[in-house]
Parts: C-alpha cells; structure tokens; sequence
C-alpha cells in the first residue's frame, strides 16, 4: 500500500474545515455545548488517531534504524552518513535562528508593547515554573537537561525501559548497536534479518492503512480542537510577533529546504513539498515530529524516492535533533521579548543565542510543546526573564503546528540530499543503485 494523491487531499480538506469550525467554535468557547463537543467528539477522535500514531513510533523507529545501518553495510560509511546528517542539521538549524533574528530586527515585533510584561500570563506562568521546578528538585532530577547530561544519557542503562519511556536518543543508539552487530555476524543472523524485513513491512502496512482510513478524521479532530482552544482572538495583541514567525518559517522552507533539495540533490522543489505534503499536514495537526515519523518515513520513501537505508537512518535521528522550525520561534520570540523589555542585546549575546538554541536543540522531545522549554534556557543565558514566555502561550499551539511541519521537512529534505548524493556516488563507482 501507498500513500495515494486523493488521500492528501482529502486531508488537507479535513485540515481546512478543522480550522473553520474551530475557529467559529472559539467565539462561543464559554458555551456547555462547545466544550462537550470539543471534548467528546474533536478531542477524542483527534487523540485516537494520534495514539494509532504513537503506538507505532518507537517499534518502527527500530526497526528502521536496524534495517538502515544494515542497508548501509560498512559501518565506516555509516559514520559518513552520520556525519553528513548531522552537521546538516546543525547547519540548517544555525542557519533558521539567524534567519528568525535578523527579520524580527526589521520588524520590530515587540517594540510599544512593554505593557504586555505586566500582564496575568507573565505572573501565571513564572509561578507555574516555580512550582515545576520544586517538584522536580523534590523528585532529585534537574528541571532541564544539561548538554553532558544528553551525552551521557545516548545509552541506555535499560533499552527495554527507554522503548516504553519513547527515548528516542536512546532507543536509536540502542537500533544502530544491534545493526552493527547484525553486520558483524553476517549470514549466522539470516534468520533475524529476515524477521526484521518482514516486521517493516507489517509496520509500513499499519502505517499506511491509518493514513487511508483514519488520517483525514484524526486531523480535522487535532485541528478543530486546537482552533477551539486558541482560536484567532489571542493573535490580535501579537499579530506582528505571528507574522514574523510564520515570514521566518515559509522563508526557510523556501530557501534552505528548496535551495538544499535543488543545488544539493538537483530535484525541482515544488516535487519535493508535493510529494512530502501528506506527512506535513498530519504534522501540522499533531505538532509532534515523533507522531508524524511513520507517515514521514512512508512519503519520503514512496514519493520521494529516497532509499530506504538512508531514510530510515537520516529522519529518526531527525525527529529528534533537528528543530530548525523551533530555532525560527525561538529567534523571533528572544528579540521580541528583549524589545518589550527594553534591552538591547548585543552581538555578543545574540550569538550567544544562536549557539545556546542549536545545541540545545539535540535530544529536546520531539513533542507538542518542547520548544518553551528549550526559549526559556536561550532567554536565561542571555539574562532575560523567562516569565516573559506566558506573554506567547496564547498563540504558540497555533504556531507549533507550523513549526512542526518545518521540522518534518527538515528532516525530509536532508534524507533526500543524501540520497541522491549516495546514488550519484554508487553510479561514478559502477555499481548498481537499490
């Protein structure tokens, strides 16, 4: 089974009416009639199609990265790869904040609006933190994890308990293990190879089959249920901090994604954001990379043409390190957040950003959400108050969905420019491409 072009379509027509009648339900969001709705029937069916989603994440992850170091053979060249991977991500995500930074300097989003420090969300949500913060000192782990801490944690004490956890960094390094290993043994492990083939492809056909069937209904549910809750009111007093995020994040779709997918693999940009299009609506709808992974493994495979090797390697690790589209928020919302402020942050500092947000990016949860956490560390390293956060908290559900979508592509984009670049290697080398 594929991922066909009426299914998009008919998801991005359940996308379009999900933010219809969400927004509508947002002005009357107060009635007992909207909210039972809303959590009956938006909410449960959005939550069932992101559990069908979820339930697959971590089985396919691994055995995507088995069947991917396999697929790669010499694991020489797998360190190519790897490196290849990651330093483009790295890349690209230096390359989003500063893009971020630079159009939020031109447009000056928080400029007039010291006013909204004073506001309840402010108050609201550094008492939340403070409360977050006590527990998780009461419970004797830190509130956010250091780099170090993300070094030490890349393996796993129990892979058993990181797969039931969906440790993502974990479970990874953990699948590539097991490939090595795999490769090393050769032909005595036919028989698991074989197994690990055949679970992909029961795995692939759950995936599409959700995709076919439930896919169109899960997105409206997610989208109609978030457009009730934030709905377009909150944009009003921040509509130029939205503007820029969303200028910030097309612009690097355009450019980065297009130009990498163009000079770098040499394919038409407007086949890839076709192709990719389903995984981006359904990552628009759930706001998490980790649900979306299935659909984004099946799209760049099926319709991108990707080698499976290279895709089952490249977007897992993706998922999970590469957040150029929360590096964009990140970037728009400091400087916004240092206008209102008053503060006027140096070259110095605003370096200090772009470094903090691309590091800090590896091993932050691909899930609704992760990236307040990730801007509260940027905004303390630059002394700014992170309380300034609850002043976005309205309209960021609104704003993930997007980013998400970014970040999917991302990943995407990457898995194709390897891809080609390894087919175009295999050919100088005569030998034949899978």
């Amino acid at each position: 089974m594929k991922i066909k072009g009426n299914m998009t379509v008919r998801i991005i027509i359940a996308l379009i009416a999900g933010i219809a009648i969400g927004s509508f339900f947002n002005l009357y969001q107060d009635a007992s009639w909207v909210k039972w709705i809303n959590q009956y029937v938006f909410n449960v069916i959005g939550q069932i199609f992101l559990n069908l989603i979820f339930m697959l994440v971590v089985p396919v992850v691994f055995v995507s990265i088995v069947l991917g170091v396999l697929g790669v053979g010499d694991p020489k060249h797998l360190g190519s790869i790897g490196l290849k991977t990651i330093s483009f991500f790295l890349v690209t995500t230096a390359l989003a904040i500063t893009l971020a930074m630079s159009l939020a300097l031109v447009f000056k989003p928080g400029e007039g609006k010291s006013d909204l420090l004073n506001s309840d969300e402010v108050k609201t949500y550094a008492e939340e933190q403070k409360k977050k913060a006590a527990e998780a000192e009461a419970e004797g782990s830190p509130a956010n994890q250091t780099f170090d801490q993300t070094l030490i944690n890349l393996i796993p004490k129990n892979p058993v308990l990181a797969m039931s956890e969906t440790n993502m960094l974990q479970v990874i390094t953990f699948a590539i293990f097991i490939g090595i290993g795999m490769i090393a043994l050769r032909e005595k492990v036919s028989a698991v190879k074989l197994l690990f083939e055949q679970t992909n492809e029961i795995l692939m056909f759950i995936v599409t089959a959700i995709m076919q069937y439930f896919a169109p209904l899960g997105t409206f549910g997610l989208v109609a249920t978030a457009f009730t809750n934030a709905g377009f009111g909150a944009i009003k007093q921040l509509a130029m901090y939205f503007f820029v995020v969303l200028l910030g994040l097309f612009l690097h779709m355009i450019l980065v994604y297009g130009g990498a997918v163009s000079f770098l693999a040499r394919r038409n940009p407007i086949w890839f954001f076709k192709g990719f299009a389903p995984a981006m609506t359904v990552g628009f709808s759930s706001s998490s990379s980790n649900a979306t992974l299935p659909i984004s493994l099946e799209c760049a495979q099926d319709n991108l043409e990707v080698r499976k090797e290279i895709s089952s390697f490249v977007q897992p690790l993706g998922a999970t390190i590469n957040m150029d589209g929360t590096a964009i928020m990140q970037g728009v919302a400091t400087i916004f957040i240092s206008q209102i402020s008053g503060v006027d942050l140096t070259l110095g500092q605003m370096v200090t950003v772009v470094v903090i947000a691309v590091v800090a990016s590896i091993g932050t949860a691909g899930v609704p959400g992760a990236g307040l956490v990730m801007l509260a560390m940027v905004l303390t390293s630059v002394g700014l108050n992170p309380a300034a956060i609850g002043i976005i908290l309205g309209i960021d559900r609104l704003l993930d969905m997007t980013r998400t979508a970014v970040n999917i592509s991302g990943d995407a984009a990457c898995a194709v420019v390897i891809s080609e670049q390894e087919k175009r290697y295999l050919a100088k080398k005569g030998m034949k491409v899978a």
